[in-house]
């Protein structure tokens, strides 16, 4: 066959995409497919960027770079590590010991101390461990993944989303849908298990490696994956993982996974990738199953992570649950029954009957929480679904309101103040049924109508999103993705 620009013999399959099991010749490919050797292009890319990192750690330990890593660690707030000391304090620590915290940088001398391991439920169930450092170690992080992230971003794939500036989950979510709308109506789900627990150190140590000359560099970030991890009193040793919690973890995680990104790339697959949550889409139900066993082969053999076979799945996008939200068939998106579910759990804990807070106390909670919602849910086509849900929280306060009237009188007063004839209040009031019934009756309706719920303050979502994103999200879903491919 003959061989024209970088594809050379490269099969095209019945829908014009490119056979992966083809060899592709790219600069960015790390491995030759067919020999399974390091590619020559690559490590001489990676001999230039050697060139230009021998000395980064003193671009690391520059005044300018620390103050501000300093007053990133400082906005981003967080709790203290295993030393106790605050983001507060560390701004007076830093005043007093910048200089010395300079010298033990560029000395090599710098050493981190334990990590305290919190775990937090996962919305799925299950937990997740967090690694806290301390708020020296965080400052230490941030100078060093702000020198880092000028290196890294320009080789990064433009289908990773994740942890990256200028790019987020809703450009992620419009780019899966250019694909869907473009014909690609199968998903391959994959789920990498515990990944931010099953990093490799000794292979992270060596990509980093490759394109950094730097050994204080090296020694430095080596020493911040083996930290101990406190927890519980006991101090575990790391042997493999970036914890989540650490400045420095969302762009090693980038690094590994930059590989996968590449080789899905070189095989012409159509992909987006945010942080560890990697989407596939192909045109036929044959060829995801093809995809997917391929990819899990590559993933486990070659980057020596875990793929969760039970939660990794083939799935139409309607079925979908990709940072939140599912894609209809004309790319349109939509909300996933999970992320619903999630909010309703968040409500119903706010909305409590058994709370003893005022209501005024109950609404200053619950705006901001739905207010940050729609905002991240915007770009979705949910009207009639939002309407649902407002119906729904307003009946849930409703009867937090009733039941704090206590007694048949406290209901009777309290709805003729609000316009309900004394007689229909009384039938309320007497009633044997009980609150979350009392909560949907004509009488609760007629007093708290939608004219009282504005009156407290409540956060109409639905209205909110008629009047500010409905059109805007049918706009956006006309325009494609992002990044067309």
């Amino acid at each position: 066959m003959k061989k024209t620009g970088k594809y050379h013999g490269s099969q095209m399959n019945l829908f014009g995409e490119r056979d992966f099991d083809s060899p592709v010749v790219s600069g960015a490919d790390v491995f030759c497919e067919r020999t399974g050797r390091v590619r020559r292009e690559w490590l001489s890319d990676c001999e230039r960027a050697r060139a230009l990192t021998r000395d980064l750690m003193s671009e690391t330990a520059c005044l300018s770079n620390l103050v501000s890593a300093m007053r990133k660690v400082v906005k981003n707030r967080g709790s203290a590590g295993v030393d106790g000391m605050s983001v507060v304090e560390l701004k007076v620590w830093f005043a007093k010991n910048y200089k010395t915290l300079q010298e033990q940088l560029l000395d090599g001398r710098y050493a981190p101390e334990a990590v305290k391991g919190v775990d937090i439920p996962k919305p799925q169930g299950g937990v997740r461990q967090l690694g806290i450092p301390t708020v020296r170690d965080r400052l230490v992080q941030q100078a060093i993944s702000q020198v880092l992230s000028k290196r890294y971003e320009p080789i990064f794939s433009e289908y990773s989303y994740g942890f990256r500036a200028g790019r987020n989950a809703h450009q992620a979510l419009r780019q899966a849908g250019s694909y869907v709308s473009a014909g690609y109506s199968y998903v391959v789900d994959l789920d990498l298990e515990k990944f931010f627990d099953r990093v490799n150190h000794a292979r992270l140590l060596w990509l980093l490696s490759r394109r950094m000359s730097d050994k204080r560099m090296l020694k430095l970030i080596g020493s911040f994956l083996k930290a101990g991890m406190l927890k519980g009193g006991l101090s575990s040793q790391r042997i493999s993982g970036t914890p989540q919690g650490s400045p420095l973890s969302p762009l090693l995680s980038n690094i590994v996974l930059d590989e996968l990104d590449k080789e899905l790339e070189r095989r012409g697959h159509r992909f987006v990738r945010y942080a560890d949550d990697l989407i596939i889409l192909v045109r036929s139900e044959e060829a995801a199953k093809r995809v997917k066993e391929s990819i899990t082969s590559y993933i486990e053999g070659r980057l020596r992570l875990k793929v969760n076979r039970e939660k990794s799945r083939i799935c139409r996008p309607i079925d979908l649950n990709f940072l939140g939200h599912r894609i209809f068939y004309d790319g349109n998106l939509g909300l996933s029954k999970a992320s619903e579910q999630r909010f309703k759990s968040k409500i119903k804990r706010v909305t409590s009957r058994r709370r003893g807070i005022s209501l005024e106390q109950m609404i200053k909670e619950l705006n901001p929480l739905l207010r940050g919602w729609l905002n991240y849910f915007r770009h979705a086509k949910m009207y009639s679904r939002l309407m649902r849900l407002m119906g729904w929280i307003r009946r849930r306060i409703r009867c937090f309101r009733l039941k704090q009237c206590k007694r048949a009188i406290g209901i009777v007063r309290f709805l003729k103040r609000l316009g309900v004839v004394e007689w229909r209040a009384w039938l309320l009031a007497l009633s044997g049924k009980g609150w979350h019934r009392k909560s949907g009756s004509p009488q609760a309706h007629e007093g708290m109508n939608n004219l009282w719920f504005a009156k407290i303050g409540l956060f109409d979502m639905a209205s909110y999103y008629r009047s500010k994103f409905e059109e805007t999200a049918q706009y956006e879903s006309t325009l494609g993705g992002v990044r067309g491919r």
